[in-house]
């Protein structure tokens, strides 16, 4: 199994603060954001990490977190060199994932607890996906979940009128089918291939599980969720409990 970190984009809603940074690049607690999500993965037994991030600030990831020595894991790196949505930027992790499954990751995403049991849950998976909840107060903001007693019927993209509070966090499982997934996916009405896309597709095929997130997590994706991200980490001394 492999892990996927994707920090592209702009992090316009945090400007002027990403004006000459990227965006996970900027601190939460003591340490760069994108620390984050690599101790996760590596946490949950995954050396092999492919980041993907942006022209303008591959340099300055790669000088923040070097070949992995630092952390336990082996980087690799890849440029999307246009945001055009989060299932862009996990297509280029095709040739690097070769045919293993996969554990992607939202650079921003900021979790109290180790992801470690949902991924031994994936690991236990024959195939298909899987993706975690948080029940949030403002799930207009991201991807929703509508559950059936025990299953995710669908999933919807920033609704005016969510119909439910869960939220699908930043955090996917996929089989190497994702791919091809992702190929014969069109853009949406906001001109992105969407991940919600590509999971309501595993839901078609009854292939999509999920579980919920233990502990506090935010996105880190405004000022006040970056806020609430530094002081979370600061908490924890940038420690992720288990």
């Amino acid at each position: 199994m492999k892990g996927v970190i994707l920090a592209g984009g702009v992090g316009s809603r945090l400007t002027p603060l990403t004006e000459i940074t990227n965006k996970h690049l900027l601190p939460v607690g003591k340490e760069p954001m994108i620390w984050h999500p690599v101790r996760q993965l590596v946490g949950a037994g995954i050396a092999e990490i492919l980041v993907v991030t942006s022209t303008h600030h591959m340099g300055s990831v790669v000088q923040s977190l070097g070949s992995g020595k630092r952390f336990g894991c082996e980087f690799t790196y890849r440029v999307q060199e246009e945001a055009g949505g989060i299932a862009h930027a996990l297509a280029l992790a095709a040739a690097f994932s070769a045919g293993e499954p996969i554990v992607v990751l939202l650079g921003d995403n900021v979790f109290e607890y180790s992801i470690r049991p949902h991924v031994d849950d994936f690991r236990r998976q024959q195939n298909g996906a899987r993706v975690l909840l948080k029940e949030v107060g403002d799930p207009e903001r991201f991807g929703v979940a509508a559950l059936d007693e025990k299953v995710i019927v669908s999933i919807e993209e920033k609704p005016a009128r969510p119909r439910t509070n869960y939220a699908v966090v930043g955090c996917y499982m996929y089989d190497a089918r994702v791919f091809e997934i992702i190929g014969r996916t069109a853009k949406s009405a906001r001109g992105e291939y969407e991940i919600t896309t590509v999971n309501n597709i595993y839901i078609a095929d009854r292939q999509l599980e999920y579980g919920f997130v233990k502990g506090r997590w935010t996105d880190a994706g405004t000022f006040e969720s970056f806020m609430e991200a530094s002081r979370l980490l600061l908490e924890l001394n940038n420690q992720i409990r288990t």
